[in-house]
């Protein structure tokens, strides 16, 4: 008789257990990433650049819940640091069965004509080698355990490239190249790869202000509205379960329907 999944089996995002590292945790999203992570289950490292008092109250919150956590300051853009952190979290918490990386930097929007070479330099390491970085520090031990998510957080604007995206959309799109080539050298170790990609996303700085609506980005949308924060969280969470454990390879746009992947 083959196997038929009970609701509860197929609905339940159980990630009791699992260790659990995020880059850029004390940013708008990464903060709700982390609350939504432990809500699931898991244990939780908290990284952070600058912030540390709005580390350690998150670490505070996960702690609450039941959890594991810890907090590791590091540059995602510098190997020792990020190598430095690996081994903090390590010796804290244990070996990551999933990683986030979700920092990133800003730099001002412009043309291509006023857009700095620094600007797509900075860009260039935020994302696409953050997410190498990241890669060469925590997959080894998930190919050892032959079992590990790694989400990387994209964004529409890889779709769009819009005016004045430019640095931004290519550095975006430099790491779905990193992503997709991963998920291909590291799949047959059980391990998943995918992308999240958000929209312009409804966060606690806009909440209860006139930043709330936005009628002219929301006219495009199909679905009429901006996504929340927690949304976007929980389609990381299901991405790091094992409901997704044969979903590799994904860029999976979280913004209404408002750019949509085509084949």
């Amino acid at each position: 008789m083959p196997f038929i999944a009970t609701m509860s089996t197929m609905l339940n995002i159980d990630l009791s257990g699992r260790i659990a590292v995020v880059t850029g945790a004390t940013g708008e999203l990464g903060r709700v990433m982390v609350r939504t992570l432990a809500e699931a289950g898991a244990d939780v490292a908290i990284h952070y650049l600058k912030n540390l008092d709005r580390a350690k109250s998150l670490l505070s919150e996960v702690r609450s819940m039941g959890r594991k956590g810890c907090i590791v300051q590091a540059d995602v853009t510098v190997e020792d640091s990020v190598l430095a952190m690996h081994k903090k979290i390590t010796s804290e918490l244990g070996d990551a069965d999933i990683i986030v990386n979700n920092a990133v930097s800003a730099v001002p929007w412009q043309s291509v004509l006023e857009q700095s070479p620094n600007g797509y330099e900075d860009q260039f390491r935020s994302c696409v080698l953050h997410n190498v970085l990241m890669a060469k520090a925590f997959v080894p031990a998930m190919i050892r355990r032959k079992w590990g998510r790694v989400i990387a957080i994209s964004t529409e604007c890889a779709m769009q490239n819009g005016p004045s995206q430019s640095a931004y959309a290519a550095a975006k799109r430099g790491q779905d190249a990193v992503v997709r080539v991963l998920a291909k050298e590291v799949g047959r170790h059980e391990i998943t790869v995918n992308q999240v990609a958000p929209g312009w996303t409804i966060s606690d700085k806009d909440r209860g202000t006139d930043r709330e609506r936005q009628p002219e980005y929301e006219k495009n949308v199909p679905l009429g509205r901006r996504g929340t924060d927690r949304e976007i969280a929980n389609v990381v969470a299901f991405l790091a379960s094992d409901l997704a454990s044969f979903i590799s390879g994904a860029f999976i746009p979280v913004c209404g329907g408002n750019v949509m992947p085509c084949i």
